[in-house]
């Protein structure tokens, strides 16, 4: 019984961000306040009132208020469960969401409601997959920069299951690879290479695993102009250290070898060995100088008081 009314009262709040949408659709001077008022309302927090009222026990894939650090549970987060259990309940409000895709706050709307509808229900075609797609990553930054400007979490839900849910499963870590060989423009790779320490404990499958580690060393080797550049292959050493650490000496010791093999490298190697270890030993010297002088400066700062 409690299930069926909390249906219901879902139906009505779903109802009424319909409703809401054909008035922004139909008013022009007032489209981007009653937006904008819509994602409000969806990222209140639920009291305890509401939440036994609308919840019901099938929402297994909401985390428990207990185990939150803001102990904060928002609207959008029962909602999104909803339109996948009941996909026809969020339809119409999908319709109006296209008709409003270039309005803002229309994309912040639809990755709150449909972040989990888009990967957990089936949709006609993959063109509409595309546009879909690109809607959730707008939506998902703009309201990612909402709660970093406010030094707020709520939206920590939609990374959270987009994360954990979306981008780790098994299915997924299989194409990272791909992925990977797929940049050519440096400072994208840097950046998805130091990305990939999340993957750092995680049971990869064997042939993930696999095709991991041939990929994050094929960027090791150095090369002509088609090779990596430096920064890629420390990038690249880096995160097979750090996701393999198994076998980090062995392999190390193995480029060394390959590299001996090939005297063109060596003027570079050794004048970069060379370029570090005098910008080592230049800011331990920096470092040492700046510490005797606030070591001494205290010191002298203790006397006066004492006298």
């Amino acid at each position: 019984m409690r299930s069926r009314s909390s249906t219901d009262r879902l139906e009505a709040l779903s109802l009424e961000i319909e409703r809401k949408l054909q008035k922004a659709l139909s008013s022009n001077s007032q489209r981007l306040q009653i937006l904008q008022q819509l994602f409000a309302d969806i990222a209140l927090k639920v009291d305890d009132r509401a939440r036994d009222a609308i919840m019901s026990e099938n929402d297994d894939g909401i985390a428990p208020v207990d185990e939150r650090e803001d102990g904060r549970l928002c609207f959008y987060e029962i909602l999104a469960n909803h339109f996948v259990r009941v996909p026809e309940s969020g339809r119409r409000i999908l319709e109006l969401i296209v008709q409003l895709w270039s309005q803002s706050f229309a994309s912040n709307i639809f990755a709150l409601l449909f972040h989990k509808w888009l990967f957990e229900a089936p949709l006609d075609g993959k063109e509409i997959s595309l546009r879909y797609s690109s809607a959730l990553v707008q939506g998902a930054t703009n309201v990612f920069w909402i709660d970093i400007q406010t030094n707020t979490r709520h939206f920590l839900s939609l990374y959270h299951y987009l994360l954990e849910d979306v981008a780790l499963i098994p299915d997924r870590l299989t194409k990272i690879s791909l992925q990977v060989q797929k940049l050519k423009i440096e400072p994208v790779l840097l950046h998805y290479l130091s990305c990939m320490s999340i993957l750092q404990g995680l049971e990869l499958r064997l042939s993930t695993s696999t095709r991991l580690k041939a990929c994050l060393y094929s960027f090791t080797s150095p090369g002509g102009l088609t090779y990596p550049t430096r920064a890629v292959r420390h990038a690249a050493w880096n995160t097979l250290d750090l996701l393999f650490p198994v076998g980090r000496y062995p392999r190390h010791v193995i480029s060394l070898f390959f590299r001996l093999l090939y005297p063109w490298y060596w003027p570079s190697s050794c004048w970069n060995f060379v370029g570090t270890c005098a910008m080592t030993i230049y800011y331990y010297i920096l470092n040492l100088l700046v510490s005797t002088w606030e070591s001494l400066r205290r010191h002298s700062h203790r006397r006066t008081h004492s006298e």
